[in-house]
């Protein structure tokens, strides 16, 4: 889902940076630092996820796992996705520096959304927690092609067509992000609760308190 050096307009890049300095602003000052390490590891596992592309046009479509970084993290999705996608722009040539705002904001503000309409299913057994999880996953990658769509409509209107074709395509992945996020979420609540919300941290502050 990372968009190309050079293709949207100055008007949107602007936005997207914009946006995304408000949203990495607000994932640090929200982050916990014992969760800092967390943090690092899901950016990790973001970075990873994303490498493979399958192009799409003037983008490209790969597994993203933004549902699960917002189940977990929160607004510090917003520091570790853009920390992954600026390394991979780095590394990798995968999107860009210029483009590095809009993409953060394409692919953590679905997670940050999917935070507040689905961390509450987590707190639920049996099917309802797994349901939440992969409906977290499968809207995460519906929004993040939404507005990765739209980042393309409003620069040129001959990327509309590439803007419907990168619709279409994300939804098989919309499934496997949310069989993906669900057996994440199951795994987890068994092993390590507390990443999820759903346990006290060893220091005694509730894993609640954590945003």
């Amino acid at each position: 889902m990372h968009i190309s050096e050079g293709v949207l307009s100055l008007p949107v890049l602007g936005t997207g940076w914009a946006f995304a300095a408000a949203g990495v602003y607000l994932g640090l000052k929200k982050m916990d630092h014992e969760r800092v390490m967390t943090v690092g590891l899901l950016a990790a596992a973001f970075f990873v996820a994303s490498l493979i592309h399958v192009p799409v046009g003037p983008s490209s479509v790969h597994l993203i796992l933004n549902g699960l970084l917002g189940l977990v993290l929160g607004w510090a999705a917003f520091p570790a996705i853009m920390a992954g996608l600026a390394l991979q722009a780095l590394l990798f040539q995968f999107g860009g520096m210029t483009v590095l705002g809009v993409n953060t904001v394409n692919m953590a503000l679905p997670a940050v959304i999917c935070c507040y309409l689905f961390r509450g299913a987590l707190k639920k057994s049996g099917a309802a927690r797994l349901v939440g999880a992969f409906l977290a996953g499968a809207t995460a990658i519906a929004m993040a092609g939404l507005l990765t769509a739209c980042s393309l409509a409003f620069s040129d209107e001959g990327f509309v067509t590439a803007a419907k074709a990168l619709l279409i395509a994300h939804i098989p992945i919309m499934a496997a992000e949310g069989f993906i996020t669900a057996g994440a979420v199951a795994f987890l609540a068994k092993v390590q609760p507390e990443l999820l919300h759903l346990g006290v941290h060893a220091g005694g502050r509730a894993a609640s308190d954590y945003k």
